[in-house]
């Protein structure tokens, strides 16, 4: 087992890479069929809220099964975990590209979801293992690249192979990205120490209960109007059972499902806290950036995965700078200057029309991804600084499901709000349109908007669902914003590290 600190760990370079690698391609999946979802909707027959599973099978899939990655470890070992992660990862993209029916895919996307969410928490855990000190907040500025750029990546790459070759492509080159990594895991990776550790498997069930049941109330909701409907009332009943019966198990269980040390870690729970945020805006804006760009601005397909391109590079630089920065720069200052770029590249956004121009889009997505970088590798350096090593592993799957659990509820209640405000706004904007109203009565509005007329009506209906689509998505952008600005001040809990002499702890604290 590679010595906590990394001290004399060999091959650091090709472990590095190799991690980068399985990190990329499950990050990198969780947004790549975004803006392919309306080829494969097509090509295999399905219904708009068919395909939305292929996105949201995925996502929950690895949330769930991203929390008890730190038993398997134990119980099987570190290597053989992630190798096992990364071939079933890569199999199972095979299996998505020959998907020929709606069924076939979500059932595949749910084998992605359950091999590959091991593979972040366990990345992390090594690169933890084999960098001193001194040298994790680069480490995590690595590694954050492949976490954050590859969802912000997927839909330009995505783009690209849907229009010049075919959407099947979009898990195709998950291949060799996945044969390479395992080579060098099953090279390189020294394995762990394997215990034979009891498993809470109640605790599990009332977890996946949990939360399996709030994704399918959030996924539904909206096409189902939400409460009125026994079948939103019965998951939120599972979901509330599943989640009291959670926090009743931990509180009672000699030996439950998540160690009683990581929540005793004030910094790990604040940093779970902030992780969820980003996952939540991170997700759910790039789910609704992508049909506006195609739907709302007429885009190419890959005209809009350029156009959302460039937040990769914002995240990039800021993740590079970040690195540099830590150890010279208050933790707290970095995080607190990231949110405020997340507030105000928001703010721009919401003055968002079909008429802005690429540059404008440009811009607060460059905004955006920098925001992303510099909260990212900050939070991901300070929320294990005090966490003792034997709960890493534990704590950084915890971690990346609370990233996972934020993008998946984010992405369900904006695109919820989305279709009900837009509703709402609609019955608002048609009831001032009148037969009467001046501004139909004359120019080329009366002939193409005329409301006395069945082709002037439908026009006149098509515009108004335009327009109240238009203010909606503002509507969602504005309460991302609040969000951000509510989680701000919880940075001043957070307790900046200092490098420590103690390879049991990772810092000590000022």
């Amino acid at each position: 087992m590679t010595p906590p600190g990394g001290a004399g760990a060999p091959n650091r370079a090709v472990l590095t890479a190799c991690t980068m690698l399985a990190t990329l391609m499950q990050s990198l999946d969780s947004t790549i069929a975004n803006v392919a979802l309306p080829y494969m909707q097509g090509s295999l027959a399905a219904s708009q809220d068919q395909i939305n599973w292929v996105l949201t099978s995925y996502i929950v899939a690895a949330a769930i099964m991203t929390a008890p990655t730190g038993w398997l470890t134990t119980r099987f070992g570190r290597t053989r975990l992630f190798v096992v992660g990364v071939l079933g990862f890569t199999f199972a993209s095979i299996l998505c590209g020959l998907a020929r029916s709606i069924d076939e895919i979500v059932l595949f996307r749910l084998l992605q979801g359950m091999f590959g969410a091991s593979l972040v928490p366990l990345s992390q855990a090594v690169l933890f293992d084999i960098y001193p000190i001194e040298q994790r907040g680069p480490a995590m500025a690595m590694w954050g690249i492949g976490v954050m750029v590859g969802p912000i990546l997927g839909p330009t790459l995505g783009g690209w192979l849907t229009q010049n070759y075919d959407w099947r492509w979009v898990f195709y080159i998950n291949v060799p990205f996945g044969l390479l990594a395992t080579a060098g895991l099953i090279l390189y990776l020294p394995e762990t120490e394997r215990t034979r550790q009891k498993f809470d498997w109640t605790g599990f069930a009332m977890l996946s209960l949990a939360l399996g049941a709030f994704q399918l109330m959030l996924d539904r909701g909206s096409e189902l109007d939400w409460f009125a409907s026994r079948e939103i009332i019965a998951e939120a009943i599972l979901a509330g059972i599943g989640a009291w019966c959670f926090i009743v198990h931990f509180l009672l269980a000699r030996d439950p499902f998540i160690s009683p040390g990581l929540l005793r870690d004030r910094n790990f729970v604040i940093g779970t806290v902030y992780i969820f945020i980003v996952g939540l805006i991170l997700y759910a804006t790039l789910a609704l950036l992508t049909p506006y760009l195609q739907n709302m601005m007429n885009y190419p397909v890959l005209t809009a995965g350029i156009v959302l391109a460039p937040r990769g590079v914002g995240t990039m630089l800021a993740m590079f700078l970040c690195g540099r920065m830590l150890g010279h720069v208050n933790v707290r200052v970095m995080v607190i200057g990231g949110f405020a770029l997340t507030i105000y590249a928001l703010y721009l956004m919401m003055g968002f029309t079909p008429d802005v121009s690429e540059s404008q889009v440009i811009i607060s997505g460059f905004l955006q991804g920098m925001s992303v970088g510099f909260v990212f590798v900050s939070l991901s350096t300070v929320t294990f600084a005090t966490l003792p090593a034997d709960l890493r592993t534990q704590g950084t799957s915890i971690y990346s499901l609370m990233r996972n659990l934020g993008s998946a509820i984010g992405i369900s209640i904006t695109g919820a709000l989305l279709i009900s405000n837009t509703q709402a706004n609609h019955a608002s904007i048609a009831a001032a349109i009148t037969p009467f109203n001046r501004a139909l009565q004359s120019g080329a509005a009366a002939q193409l908007w005329n409301p006395l007329t069945a082709a002037g009506a439908a026009a006149l209906n098509a515009e108004i669902t335009r327009q109240a689509a238009i203010i909606a998505y503002i509507d969602d952008f504005k309460l991302m914003a609040i969000i951000s600005i509510i989680t701000m001040p919880l940075v001043f809990a957070l307790r900046t590290p200092k490098v420590a002499a103690d390879p049991g702890h990772a810092a000590v604290m000022d």
